[in-house]
This record gives C-alpha cells, structure tokens and sequence, in this order.
C-alpha cells in the first residue's frame, strides 16, 4: 500500500522527519515561513512549499499525493504560540488573534478533501479551547474516529518533559496512540543526549559545528551560573547576585529561571528561546553557559547531523531558537508515524 503525507505549518521539518523515519512518504511540507526551506530541504526527502495555509486552496493540496495513492495522510501542528499557558495574559491582542484560527483553516482542507487518515500536534492548553471542540466535531461528522491524548514526551523517547496534545483521526478504522517505549526507569536523559559534545564557554562556537554556539554570557550571569547547581534555583546565589524582583514576597517563588539542567533527568521544555541562560532552566550541567543550538535541537531529537544553516545561509539565533523551540520532536513524529502504519496494519487483519 503506498502512503503519502502532506505536513502542514511543516516548519523545519520535525514531524516530517519522524513520520520519515517510520516508513511513510512525506511528499510536501507547507509553511508561511521561507526561511525554514532550507532545513526542510536538506534533511528530508520531501518538497518545501512556502504559502500561508489560510490562503492556500484545497485542491492545489490535493493535488500534492501522487496518483497511485492508497491511504493520504494530512498531518501539522498548527503554530501553537496563542494556546500557549505563557500567552494567555495576551489573549485578545493582535498577535493572538491573527494565529488563533489556524486550526479552522485545517479543518477546512480536510473538509475538502478527505484525507484517510489526519493526525495534529499541538500545546495541550488548546484542549481547553472552542476552536479544538468544532475541529473534532467536523472531524466526528465526516465519520472520522477519533482519539486524543495529552501526552509526556519521554515516553516516547523525547529527552525533555514535554507535553503535548496528539491528535489521531481515520475514515478507514480506528487508529490510536501506540502505548508508550519508555517509563520512568528508562526516560531518555540529558546526559544521553548531550554528554559527548565538545566542551565550550560562553560566547565560543564549535570548530566543527557552527550550531554548537552557546551566546555570551554577562559578567553578572556568568558569576551567577557559577553558583547554580544542577536542578537548583537562584535561592542558591549569594545575596548580591539575586535580582530585586526576586527578592520582593511576590516573586520568592518564581524559580522556574536562572536553572542549571540535570544530567541523569529529562531536560524541561525546550521553548524558543532556550539559548538563553535566563530563560528557564536552560544552564549546562556542568559548563558555565546556557545549552548550545545544537544541544538544544539535540533536546528534540533532531538527528546530530541535522543541517540549519550554511555560509549561503546564514540565520539568526533568534530565528534558529523559533525554529529549534516550535519543531515537533522527531522522536514523536516517529511514534506519530508508527501508530499509523500499525492501525492500518491491523486494520488489514
């Protein structure tokens, strides 16, 4: 049987490369974003098509499976910024509101054209929001089944405590989540995912690797990493490095910053801006700085070789941490993918 997808909102290339990497065909990832071709481009087997799906016809989606399709697949992971827990104090602002009907645009291209089998990642806050109760209940009425699960990363081998919402949909059987790889004993960890990369400091950048860079730090935040411990907060800093915002009763217990990773546990959310030391508990375990670009999309189980940039394309660390933080995991695409390829397995029994 000959399986094709076509990834929407594909970015880099995440979930394409685990569906990939689990025997199914991608043939298209579609973005707004012209300057995730090139990733998208050079790691996978796949053609990058830069539209803006709220634009985009359904038929020139259609028109991407090859004629000798059995089962067309359509998957995406909608950008999941105005779902987000960070942006609900934004609700209502233009930012918010000009990517909260994405999922609409969805539904409208598989209201058109009746892929077999539909799959969505996305936050799991989105669960809580209307647009997601009209999404299943078009899904319901064109006699899709249906599951959902809000699920934690690594039990399926994503080496950070993510959660995320998957979604699984089919017209030919009911097709659900494989039970998870991996358990508490066995959760891939820091140390298995990032333990072999060249020491840096601060502010260098790998000889061999231009994505192993780690930015600068300033001389208060390298003083201050120095007396983080691994898995502790800023209340083990010395009294002269703690922030006054943190000093005052209301901010006491806003520690969830200024955090040093630990080896022998998953890493926390990868979010866009884990470069950054300040940002989360984003500190090496060891070295004086904030995890690498390529430690960080190590995190979501990007393959240690994965491609981003050349000298013909340079990017920013702002870009790449967007590009890194939105990806859907590879190593969850995988299990994305491997569901599908068993639901249609046993639906043939």
């Amino acid at each position: 049987m000959k399986i094709n997808a076509v990834d929407l909102f594909c970015g880099i290339g995440g979930l394409t490369k685990g569906l990939q990497n689990s025997n199914i065909n991608v043939v298209a990832g579609i973005d707004i974003e012209e300057k995730c071709r090139f990733p998208y481009t050079q790691n996978n087997n796949s053609k990058f098509i830069q539209s803006d799906i709220k634009k985009i016809s359904s038929s020139d989606i259609d028109k991407l499976y090859p004629k000798d399709t059995d089962i067309k697949v359509l998957v995406g992971c909608a950008p999941c910024q105005p779902f987000s827990s960070y942006s609900y104090r934004y609700k209502g602002t233009d930012a918010s509101i000009n990517k909260m009907d994405l999922l609409d645009s969805f539904s409208r291209i598989v209201k058109d054209i009746h892929p077999d089998i539909v799959s969505m990642e996305n936050v799991p806050q989105l669960a809580k929001e209307p647009i997601f109760g009209r999404f299943i209940k078009t899904l319901k009425e064109l006699k899709y089944y249906v599951n959902w699960h809000i699920v934690f990363a690594p039990n399926y081998g994503v080496p950070q405590k993510r959660k995320r919402l998957v979604l699984l949909a089919s017209r030919l059987q009911n097709i659900d989540l494989i039970p998870p790889l991996y358990n508490k004993n066995t959760y891939p960890t820091v140390r298995s995912a990032i333990k072999d990369f060249p020491e840096i400091k601060a502010g260098e950048t790998d000889a061999k690797d231009p994505m192993h860079h780690s930015p600068k730090l300033s001389p208060i935040n390298l003083k201050r990493i120095r007396q983080s411990k691994p898995g502790g907060t800023w209340h083990d800093w010395d009294n002269n490095l703690i922030l006054k915002a943190y000093k005052k009763k209301s901010g006491k217990s806003y520690t969830a910053v200024y955090g040093r990773m630990e080896w022998d546990k998953p890493a926390p959310t990868i979010t866009t801006k884990f470069y950054g030391y300040g940002n989360g508990r984003f500190g090496h375990p060891e070295q004086d700085r904030a995890i690498s670009f390529r430690e960080g999309a190590t995190l979501q189980t990007f393959p240690k070789d994965y491609i981003f940039l050349d000298k013909k394309h340079p990017i920013s660390g702002y870009d790449l941490g967007v590009m890194i933080g939105n990806a859907v995991p590879v190593k969850l695409g995988e299990a994305i993918g491997k569901s599908i390829i068993r639901g249609i397995h046993n639906g043939k029994n």
